[in-house]
């Protein structure tokens, strides 16, 4: 009869002293997740969305729409999730834990992430409380929206972004991002 093994739970003190390979190093719960840098389609999708989200987001007076490097921490994870909208903490010295939470978070699909975005991701977005989680799928063209306390919508026209404190929804083009 074989034994279960334990699995290592990783802290985010031994994350930060991994080496700076260009591999992109996330902690989810105690689980490590070490992602190799993206795809050229992957950068230009995130491009994309970026070229439609920022100039919503600064209309609607709604913060900023952040790019990798920036991070979500709760309760001893840390992730870099592709794209993330939130106010500014307007302190050049706080660090992340004192961040605001993001009103919404964009985590595009490669093979190596489907899973940990469709689940852990998932699961960890919605227990901090995030208002949004957009999962873009550029193999079925799709984007999950998931919302807090709603079902999720799956959308591959349009999909509607109407966060609180905007004066006017956004919507997507799901076909011209993959185009």
């Amino acid at each position: 009869m074989s034994m279960a093994t334990a699995t290592k739970k990783w802290t985010l003190e031994e994350i930060h002293s991994l080496p700076d390979d260009g591999n992109k190093y996330e902690l989810v719960r105690g689980e490590l997740f070490v992602t190799r840098p993206p795809t050229d389609f992957h950068e230009t999708v995130a491009a994309k969305l970026a070229r439609i989200l920022d100039p919503y987001v600064a209309t609607q007076g709604l913060g900023y729409v952040y790019r990798p490097r920036a991070v979500l921490r709760f309760e001893g994870s840390e992730v870099e999730p592709d794209l993330m909208v939130r106010q500014s903490q307007g302190d050049p010295d706080a660090d992340w834990d004192r961040a605001p939470l993001p009103i919404l978070i964009v985590e595009i699909f490669s093979g190596s992430t489907r899973l940990r975005d469709q689940n852990q991701k998932r699961e960890l977005y919605t227990d901090a409380g995030v208002a949004e989680y957009w999962m873009v799928d550029p193999e079925r063209r799709k984007i999950t929206a998931v919302r807090r306390d709603q079902p999720d919508t799956v959308a591959a026209g349009k999909l509607v972004w109407s966060p609180p404190g905007a004066s006017e929804s956004l919507t997507v083009d799901v076909p011209g991002l993959f185009a």
